[in-house]
């Protein structure tokens, strides 16, 4: 059920246009509150649009409003439900929505490697792969980032030490 409701969150990431920052929380964030309490597979979505809401209001400059949340769950969850969901959240996480993802970690290394253009988006992608795989949780994120760096200037870079995309 998870990778399907991941996958449905980057959908409505996608729909949203919304910063990646965004999308890595709101799945930390679905992965944490599911760790804590028991979730009935009826309220995981409207567990992810709280989470996503949340990350929205944590990462974005304009976040969409609950509204849009309503809509985009087929009115399957009213205004009320969505924000007593992310107050029920809110509540659990003590307020301590600071989680460094795997995105801010390859952000960090990339700097550090001063990478090049076509190596950094190839390491995001390969960042997000795992986001719908579970089996995934139980690397940190940090290993993560760096694996995927790390195999992105594997792919790019040829032997005579020119840059390529080899696959």
């Amino acid at each position: 059920m998870r990778g399907i409701l991941v996958d449905w969150v980057i959908e409505v990431h996608l729909r949203f246009k919304l910063l990646p920052e965004t999308l890595f929380l709101t799945v930390n964030l679905i992965d944490r509150y599911c760790e804590k309490q028991q979730v009935h597979r009826t309220r995981l979505q409207l567990v992810a649009v709280a989470a996503m809401l949340i990350a929205s209001k944590y990462e974005e400059i304009y976040a969409p409003m609950v509204r849009d949340f309503v809509y985009i769950t087929d009115n399957a969850y009213s205004r009320e439900e969505i924000l007593e969901m992310e107050s029920r959240m809110l509540m659990d996480f003590q307020f301590d929505l600071t989680n460094p993802t795997s995105y801010r970690f390859l952000e960090r290394f990339a700097q550090v490697c001063e990478t090049q253009t076509q190596m950094w988006y190839l390491a995001q992608y390969l960042i997000e792969l795992p986001l719908i795989e579970q089996r995934m949780l139980s690397y940190t994120p940090s290993n993560i980032a760096a694996s995927a760096l790390y195999l992105a200037r594997k792919i790019l870079m040829r032997k005579d030490g020119h840059w390529t995309a080899e696959l």
